[in-house]
Parts: C-alpha cells; sequence; structure tokens
C-alpha cells in the first residue's frame, strides 16, 4: 500500500493512539474508543477484543468485549491462573457465538497486552497491514494502561478501593489526614490464641483466610471498606456521604447478617469434620474517624483513628463477657432501623463514663 494513503486512512485512529488513549485509564473504554474510530476509518470490522494481564488476587487476565451492532463493551474474566482459558481469540469467537469469525491478532495468547479483531471475511491486504500499524501504535498506550491497572489493583489488594484511590491521586505524603464519618464495624475471632498453639501455621493460615472471607465478603458486598486486619481481628467501615447515616448503618447491619451466615455454613462443615466451631464476636458504632497515612517519613500506613475507632474495638471486647455475638453503641442504635435489643449500661476501659449498649438479635 503506497506511505501516503497510511495517514489518510488511519488519521482517525492514529490521532487517538498518539494524543488520547495514553490519558485513558479503563480497557473496556480504550477498545471503544478505538474500534469507533477504526469504523470510521473505513475498517469492516464486526467485533474486538482487547487482552492483559491482571495483578489481581483472583482474575488472571481481563478481557474486554467489542460487539459492531451495539457499540457496546462488556467484560469477559479469566478466572484462576490459567490463562489458556482467557485466550483472546477463543473468548472473542464464543462470544460472536460462531467459529467462522475472521480473527486478526497481533501476538495474542501471550503476556503483553492484546489486540484481537474480528471480520465476517478475510481482510484484504491493505486492511491487513492498516491493523498491523493499529497494532504497533496501540503497544504503547496499552502498556501504560496495564501498568496502571497493575498498580491500581495490588494498591485496591493491600489498602482497599477508597484508600487506593487516595494514594493513587497523590496522597502518599505524612500529612494532616481526612476527617470523615462512618459507621464502623469490629470483628474478632474467638480462640484464635489456643487455635496457634495446638496447630501449625499452615492450619491457623486456612481458618483465618476462611473467617476474613466471610467477614469481608459481606462487608464489600453492602458497600462498606475493610481498612485493616489485625492479627485475627477486622475494621471496616460504611463511609457516610454518597449515602447517608442510617443507609450506612444499615447496611453494616446487613453485613453482620451476612456474616452470621457464612460462618453457620462454615460451622456446620467443621461440625461434619470433626473441627471445633468458630466463634466470634462484632461491635458496631458510628463516628467520625481521621483517615489518612500514619508512620514514619519512609514507612507509611493507610489507616483510621479517632475516638470512635477506640470505641468500636471497646464495644466488641464485651461481646464475650455478655455473651453476644453483636453490640452496636446507642449512637448506631439511634440511626439503624433494625431492632436493637437494650444491654443495659457499661463502663469501658480508657473512655470517661458508661455506654448504653444494644444486641442485635441473636
Amino acid at each position: 500500500m503506497p506511505s501516503d494513503l497510511l495517514p489518510m486512512l488511519l488519521a482517525k485512529s492514529l490521532s487517538f493512539l498518539l494524543d488520547d488513549a495514553a490519558h485513558i485509564g479503563d480497557g473496556g473504554r480504550l477498545l471503544l474508543q478505538l474500534s469507533t474510530h477504526l469504523m470510521e476509518d473505513g475498517l469492516p470490522i464486526i467485533a474486538g477484543a482487547l487482552a492483559q494481564d491482571a495483578q489481581d488476587p483472583i482474575i488472571s487476565r481481563r478481557i474486554w468485549l467489542w460487539r459492531a451492532p451495539s457499540r457496546e463493551v462488556v467484560e469477559a474474566l479469566g478466572i484462576g491462573a490459567d490463562r489458556q482459558n482467557a485466550d483472546p481469540r477463543l473468548v472473542l469467537r464464543e462470544w460472536l457465538g460462531t467459529t467462522r469469525a475472521i480473527v486478526f491478532d497481533e501476538g495474542a495468547g501471550g503476556v503483553a497486552p492484546t489486540l484481537v479483531w474480528a471480520f465476517d471475511h478475510t481482510p484484504d491486504e491493505a486492511q491487513s497491514e492498516l491493523l498491523r500499524q493499529i497494532s504497533r501504535f496501540a503497544a504503547a498506550p496499552m502498556t501504560a494502561l496495564a501498568e496502571r491497572s497493575a498498580k491500581r489493583a495490588l494498591l485496591e489488594a493491600y489498602l482497599g478501593k477508597r484508600s487506593a484511590a487516595h494514594v493513587l491521586n497523590g496522597h502518599s505524603r505524612r500529612v494532616k489526614g481526612e476527617t470523615i464519618r462512618a459507621a464502623l464495624l469490629c470483628a474478632d475471632l474467638r480462640g484464635f490464641t489456643d487455635l496457634s498453639e495446638v496447630h501449625d501455621a499452615n492450619e491457623v493460615v486456612l481458618v483465618l483466610d476462611a473467617w476474613f472471607d466471610c467477614v469481608a465478603g459481606a462487608v464489600h458486598a453492602f458497600g462498606g471498606e475493610v481498612l485493616k486486619f489485625i492479627g485475627d481481628g477486622v475494621l471496616a467501615i460504611f463511609p457516610i456521604g454518597e449515602r447517608d447515616a442510617r443507609a450506612a448503618c444499615d447496611a453494616a447491619v446487613r453485613a453482620v447478617k451476612a456474616t452470621r451466615a457464612g460462618i453457620d455454613h462454615l460451622n456446620q462443615t467443621r461440625r461434619r469434620n470433626g473441627g471445633p466451631e468458630f466463634g466470634y464476636g462484632i461491635g458496631l458504632h458510628v463516628g467520625e474517624i481521621l483517615w489518612g497515612n500514619i508512620g514514619t517519613a519512609g514507612r507509611l500506613d493507610f489507616t483510621a483513628i479517632g475516638k470512635a475507632v477506640n470505641l468500636v474495638s471497646r464495644i466488641e471486647g464485651l461481646c464475650k463477657p455478655l455473651g453476644r455475638t453483636v453490640l452496636a453503641s446507642t449512637a448506631f442504635e439511634a440511626e439503624t432501623t433494625e431492632p436493637m435489643i437494650a444491654m443495659g449500661s457499661h463502663p469501658f476501659r480508657g473512655i470517661a463514663g458508661a455506654q448504653t449498649l444494644f444486641g442485635l438479635p441473636e
């Protein structure tokens, strides 16, 4: 193909890849916009896929799929370590519902970000050359996208989505944090010390993972965020802002109920296998916390501190003496629509004045 025709045919696509693509932070948006420009440049594509490896605890590879008639993008998820199951060529054909589609790719199936295109007829040499040029010019923005995605996934895995977003937005210095209001949940596994004494480390880790899956999974399912895993304990928040205090507290209660259901299921399995059951306590409170970087100049921890954090920890600590699995503060009980049972007034170590507590029906 004459080289002087290339800029005319690829003006929109090349302009997008050179000027705009590097600033797009999502693979689905990148695929949608690039596909749209390719159609405007006259390429008869019927579908496309963008694949990249994911630095994620669960997802091994992310694949976004685009189809010409609807011009919408959906995501297919490759779960587990076997990347052969996430080959974008196979996924694209399966999604289209036909094995007859002609698939064009540059390096599909490798570890680098990959673009795949589908035609309903074999592309001619000029069209194939255009796609080769697209693959070449798309390499840099797709690599940048993969690096940003990997950084975000790793930070979210270790910090949580809200905290990771703050760090990625430049909040990485030891300066005064942000005061926010939130419903707080503090959960603790009972008998962990005894468990650690009689079981090897691998068994202890399996128990902790099962416990954390129940609590953290329920927290995330109802819009909360885990701030800390502290030994066998969990500190989570349900921020107030986009939703009001009542909605946040109700979400926390729903997370507690989901945790109960998960632990009940685990305990049934452990009983059948002759293992000890999980015991636990959960404290609930609502109040202000200081949320941000705390630590030394060279080693920071993104966490929350404040009276509300201290109080919810003390509330959880009374679950065992009072024979309850869940206790809440007066402030929390006043906000939630869930019925709760008055449990009397109790003093707390290091906190002035007695506090009236409420229990969730067992």
